[in-house]
């Protein structure tokens, strides 16, 4: 057996690590740059906080920052506009996985052309160069894309989510500043820290799970499940930088591994509905870990064991009831919403739903062979 591990070049950790972005571009010779961003950072100081370091150090810059929350193809293509007009060398995108994600769909279609048409990078593709240097600071805890090398654009024409993989896309530097974070709102926090807990779970007992990324996925789900309820109720400011790492670890490793169902159910749901993806997650992983628990109880003990429960003298069904029960119990502490039908989901599309995950690139890893008749059945738990 051969495994790959992909991992961007440099990253930066801590509390005012972003100051380390003009010595990062002016030290590769880059002058003129895309800043990618959305109108809630930038009206909130946040983008301000990166743009200050640019203009203390002489660096040029445009702003493209009309991502939306799930960004749409239209989003890539005005993207890929302003940086050709503008002629910039490298891309800076400051924002959660949507501006990220947008940003790397950019990077790779201003390097490979022949990409142009945004629809031709669903899937896994062999771009042949790769992209624009991408320079990406996180403002979430929860997506880790400035350290994969997948990225999810929606397709509205087709009211289709793409998961896009390609190892050219991955971010050339990372700078994981919890300033940055500091600031998200209770909601945002919590539903992006349940998405990098759905990456830590859902990682660790996918198919193609191996010792290394294991070791990932185990330390970024005891950090996330001892730390998102003081980092998103209280604003703990420790709680918020362990976040910090913990979302990163979480990417290290399912980026290298691939997920499963939750996120098949959670990019449909994004989709069809624009339902926000920490949310579908938060909704769906523990009807998910449930389902899939009957054929790995024992990665269940783990998980139990690295989060801090008692799985001594349990059954399986005990020990993989144990850790759903723990997921959920985290969940309503944040006061996410516990089923489907609180945000808005018409029961009568399920079908439609389940039949769109069924084809996601992410159902292949999924420790549990699913058909659609299952996926219906876990959205109809959920709902």
């Amino acid at each position: 057996m051969v495994n790959r591990i992909v991992l961007n070049e440099t990253s930066y950790f801590g509390r005012g690590s972003r100051a380390k972005l003009g010595d990062e571009l002016k030290s590769r010779g880059y002058e003129k740059v895309l800043v990618v961003t959305d109108n809630t950072l930038m009206n909130s100081n946040v983008t301000k906080m990166v743009i200050d370091v640019l203009e203390m150090n002489g660096i040029t810059y445009f702003v493209y920052l009309h991502v939306k929350p799930n960004p749409t193809v239209k989003n890539v293509q005005d993207g890929v506009m302003l940086a050709q007009i503008s002629n910039v060398d490298a891309i800076v995108a400051v924002g959660g996985g949507s501006v990220i994600d947008t940003a790397k769909a950019i990077s790779i279609i201003i390097k490979n052309p022949e990409h142009s048409l945004v629809t031709s990078l669903d899937g896994v593709v062999n771009t042949r160069n790769k992209g624009l240097p991408l320079f990406a600071l996180p403002t979430t805890a929860g997506t880790a894309a400035e350290v994969t090398i997948n990225y999810v654009i929606t397709d509205e024409n087709n009211m289709k989510k793409m998961v896009c993989v390609d190892v050219h896309d991955i971010p050339v530097c990372a700078i994981i500043d919890a300033d940055l974070m500091q600031g998200m709102p209770q909601q945002l926090a919590a539903s992006t820290g349940m998405d990098a807990l759905t990456h830590a779970m859902e990682g660790y007992i996918t198919k193609a799970g191996w010792l290394i990324p294991d070791m990932f996925h185990i330390n970024a789900m005891a950090l996330i499940y001892n730390n998102l309820e003081k980092a998103a109720n209280e604003k703990d400011e420790v709680a918020v930088e362990k976040m910090s790492y913990a979302q990163y670890i979480a990417g290290m490793g399912f980026s290298n591994v691939g997920l499963g169902i939750v996120h098949s159910m959670a990019h449909s749901l994004g989709a069809l509905f624009d339902t926000p993806h920490g949310i579908a997650n938060a909704i769906l992983l523990p009807h998910v870990l449930k389902f899939n628990g009957v054929v790995c109880p024992d990665l269940f003990r783990n998980m139990g064991n690295a989060i801090g429960l008692d799985m001594n003298n349990l059954t399986d069904e005990e020990a993989v009831g144990k850790v759903v029960e723990a997921v959920q119990n985290l969940s309503k502490k944040l006061n996410i919403p516990q089923t489907l039908r609180e945000v808005g989901i018409s029961k009568e599309m399920i079908p439609k739903l389940a039949s769109q995950a069924i084809n996601d690139i992410c159902t292949s890893g999924n420790p549990r062979e699913v058909t659609v008749q299952d996926l219906i059945n876990i959205y109809n738990e959920a709902f």
